[in-house]
């Protein structure tokens, strides 16, 4: 799994647990909801920091519970 594909999965998963839309993750977050969408599809590959905090600030967790997830163990390495 990439960092990437983790980073959607989290999101997604963390959503369903406090039972959150995504357009209210946008919302409450203050992300634009095209950014929230990007992020758990193909067009960003790459979310910014700034984007992940606010979203974790949204979902009142920090950036250390974020990832504090086995979803990020044993990532692939990523070269390009």
């Amino acid at each position: 799994m990439t960092i990437k594909e983790a980073v959607e999965k989290r999101i997604v998963e963390l959503c369903a647990e406090k039972g959150i839309a995504i357009n209210a993750l946008a919302n409450i977050s203050g992300v634009s909801p095209s950014t929230v969408y990007s992020i758990l599809n193909e067009k960003s590959q790459n979310p910014g920091v700034c984007s992940l905090k606010k979203i974790c600030d949204g979902l009142e967790i920090s950036i250390r519970e974020f990832f504090d997830s086995d979803l990020f163990d044993d990532l692939e390495q990523e070269v390009k």
